[in-house]
């Protein structure tokens, strides 16, 4: 099934129907979830808007890891500890924005968008 965002399929705020003025656009096509995971790292460039390229982790194994002053080190993922926006997301052990992750030197809350851009980056929450 094709992922499509566009609003010519809703309903008006009356609750009327709305009749689409014109066909679907390529630009209004969306794609599947990025669903990354834990392991040795792997990567798959797709085109976006404009022709230009998006970098989709399907595999990470590090992170950039920041503390609260600022300092930021590479560190290893060990697993997805927590994640807020499912419970399955966390058995499967997806990596998403907002998911809790162990590191070696604690646990840490991923704050980038690794299906979007390519990497991971944190920051830490406790200490190990």
């Amino acid at each position: 099934m094709t992922i499509y965002h566009s609003d010519l399929h809703k309903r008006k705020r009356s609750g009327g129907r709305k009749s689409p003025y014109r066909g679907r656009r390529r630009y209004e096509f969306g794609s599947p979830s990025t669903r990354t995971v834990i392991g040795e790292a792997s990567a798959l460039r797709t085109r976006s808007m404009g022709g230009n390229p998006k970098v989709r982790s399907l595999k990470v194994k590090h992170v950039n890891l920041s503390d609260r002053t600022g300092k930021v080190v590479k560190s290893e993922v060990l697993a997805v500890a927590e994640n807020q926006a499912g419970v399955d997301l966390r058995r499967g052990g997806i990596v998403t924005k907002g998911a809790i992750i162990q590191t070696p030197l604690g646990r840490a809350r991923v704050t980038s968008r690794p299906g979007q851009v390519g990497s991971i980056s944190a920051v830490l929450i406790g200490e190990a």
